[in-house]
């Protein structure tokens, strides 16, 4: 059997799978996506849903540079809605529910419109290295795939175990098999691995609920796209069904929690805080009346229905008795029992900012084996390591985010700097400067970086250049139109009578004001395009914040431009305690900012090694 030839190679064909190879060809490399069965690319394993509070961040940030997962979901969505819209768009979750059938095809034909990208079915038992250096990877089929660059993207199924009371099954999800092996390769590296699980609910049969019982909730009326290329939301919106646990739900779960998988002991790893099973809302929050649960319909002609938030590992039996306890579900049919799954993963302290793995070339992780968990912070990962894995493969040097710039930066750096306890899940407050990245603007955040590294499509460029000129110039002559308190006073607008003249841009800095006021004072603004207006007028409500936020995101970039070497000394650095130097000596740090970040490095520490950088450039410039 011939051996055959790539630039990147990418095991897995889940959301970080498909991201990076998605990603790699786009810069151009010859990309292999290895996958068990070409037909589940794209599957969404949990729960039916695209983005969310901070996730809706990090989809829009993937799209902006030319990801998949904003255009899919915007072709699979059935239930748009903006979450927080009551609150400021810095923290406003554009979320929806989608359809499985049509998100699933929705990627395999975006995939499939991307010249340089084959889909290879099979599983990956080994990788081929000489030393530390990543030469390709094995299959079991017994043929040997070669690239100078490989991106992990494992998910669940790195040595995956589905547990159902005490049932154990090997598998990566329901009916797939898990991936063996490859944690053996990854240890010999020297690499420290751990065990984190994740969880799923029971899915339902639509026909067999009571739906006059529920309370429902309806898609928003104007639906907001998550891609910049898409123009309109054309699939048809659905309604979700609202029910809530009762006394004897929590009855029935409390008699039975010892026979839970993991209340019994049988899982090792550990679970997602803000995504917990059903056992752990009733073990920590007992003495509540009850518990939301959102019946979300898994597509427009599938009767499954999702119910969401009561992810179980307790017996088949036991399912049944609690679901049918709940108000809408007393007849319901059961389709598929929950189950807990857990897996392997690699400390994400041993990745540099690229998600390379330090101290090995050409080895790149992306996604659940990264300890994260969610569709969304799989995406972004993937995304970036394939552009890095690309860029590799090129001879070029790896890139990163920065958290000043990105929600992609502040998650990658978070995994780095700090490593996880349990899976990492994004939110907008894990973000110190959310105020300018927000939702609405990560285009013009990140896409002319990203048509600068080459990961934009020319269509997507040509798009957004005219956008960029339209808003550009819609904002500057915002600042050229003043009126007096009178002026605006006879056109409806009452302001301050102090005399002052005010332009358009600071009238729009007012919460109170927006768009319609101020065409009212200078109609030929009601010509401005509706999409150019929300996003200038978002600019100017924010505007005065951001200029005071600029120092602080100034001293951080300056921080994230010291970088400090792989190699370096730190028990050369006298002063610093023998516990901060073990610390710095095992997480490596990459730069002054991540250093600045590991607990227990005071003021006085970072200065102190800022100031032994400096002399060792100013010895290195002398010599």
């Amino acid at each position: 059997m011939s051996a055959r030839h790539f630039d990147v190679i990418v095991v897995g064909g889940g959301h970080a799978g498909t991201e990076a190879a998605a990603a790699a060809a786009r810069m151009g490399a010859k990309t292999a996506l290895i996958t068990h069965k070409a037909a589940t690319i794209g599957v969404m394993s949990c729960n039916p849903a695209i983005g969310g509070l901070g996730k809706g961040h990090l989809v829009r940030e993937i799209d902006a540079l030319d990801g998949i997962m904003g255009r899919a979901a915007d072709e699979g969505g059935i239930q748009f809605r903006m979450l927080n819209r009551k609150k400021g768009p810095a923290v406003w979750g554009p979320r929806t529910q989608a359809d499985r059938k049509l998100y699933r095809l929705a990627v395999q034909r975006l995939l499939s419109d991307i010249p340089d990208l084959e889909v290879v079915e099979g599983g990956v038992v080994g990788l081929i290295r000489d030393s530390s250096v990543i030469k390709g990877v094995s299959l079991e089929s017994g043929e040997e795939l070669f690239a100078p660059a490989v991106v992990l993207t494992t998910g669940t199924f790195l040595n995956g175990l589905i547990h159902i009371g005490d049932r154990k099954i090997a598998a990566g999800r329901v009916g797939e098999e898990p991936a063996l092996g490859l944690s053996a390769d990854l240890a010999s590296f020297g690499l420290k691995l751990g065990r984190l699980k994740t969880g799923t609910p029971a899915r339902l049969d639509r026909k067999t609920i009571d739906w006059t019982a529920l309370e429902v909730q309806e898609a928003d009326a104007d639906p907001i796209p998550f891609s910049f290329m898409t123009d309109a939301i054309v699939t048809p919106q659905i309604a979700c069904g609202i029910t809530r646990t009762t006394s004897e739900t929590h009855r029935i779960i409390r008699d039975n929690i010892h026979r839970s998988a993991m209340y019994s002991g049988q899982i090792e790893g550990v679970g997602p805080r803000y995504c917990p099973s059903i056992e752990d809302k009733i073990s920590r929050f007992g003495d509540r009346d009850g518990h939301q649960i959102f019946l979300e319909p898994e597509g427009l002609d599938d009767d499954t229905v999702y119910p969401n938030g009561i992810s179980t590992s307790l017996p088949e039996e036991v399912q049944e008795q609690f679901i049918r306890s709940i108000p809408g579900l007393e007849k319901v049919r059961i389709l598929q029992p929950g189950y807990a799954i857990e897996y392997d993963f690699v400390d994400p302290q041993q990745l540099d900012l690229s998600l390379a793995v330090k101290g090995v070339t050409g080895l790149f992780l992306a996604g659940q084996i990264n300890g994260t968990t969610g569709y969304e912070e799989a995406g972004a990962q993937g995304l970036l390591a394939g552009i890095n894995a690309a860029r590799l493969a090129a001879g070029q040097e790896g890139i990163s985010f920065s958290r000043t710039d990105s929600y992609i930066g502040v998650m990658v750096d978070d995994l780095t700097s700090r490593g996880v306890a349990e899976p990492y899940r994004m939110f907008t407050s894990r973000a110190e400067y959310r105020l300018s990245l927000r939702s609405d603007n990560a285009d013009m955040r990140l896409t002319p970086f990203g048509i600068s590294l080459g990961c934009v499509g020319q269509e997507r460029a040509r798009k957004f250049t005219n956008y960029r000129e339209q808003r550009e110039s819609v904002y500057a002559l915002l600042g050229e139109l003043t009126a007096s308190p009178n002026e605006m006073a006879s056109a409806e607008v009452p302001i301050n009578q102090d005399g002052r003249r005010r332009s358009a841009r600071e009238i729009l800095s007012y919460p109170d004001r927006n768009w319609s006021d101020i065409a009212r004072v200078w109609p030929e603004l009601r010509a401005v395009d509706a999409k150019i207006a929300e996003a200038v007028a978002i600019d100017c409500l924010y505007h005065v914040y951001l200029e005071r936020q600029s120092a602080d995101v100034e001293s951080v970039r300056s921080e994230e431009s010291r970088a400090i070497p792989l190699d370096f000394d730190y028990d050369s650095l006298s002063g610093l305690s023998n516990e901060l130097k073990l610390k710095l000596g095992a997480q490596r740090p990459q730069n002054v900012a991540q250093a600045s970040r590991i607990e227990g490095m005071t003021p006085a520490a970072v200065a102190l090694l800022v100031a032994h950088l400096r002399k060792n450039t100013t010895q290195r410039m002398a010599s």
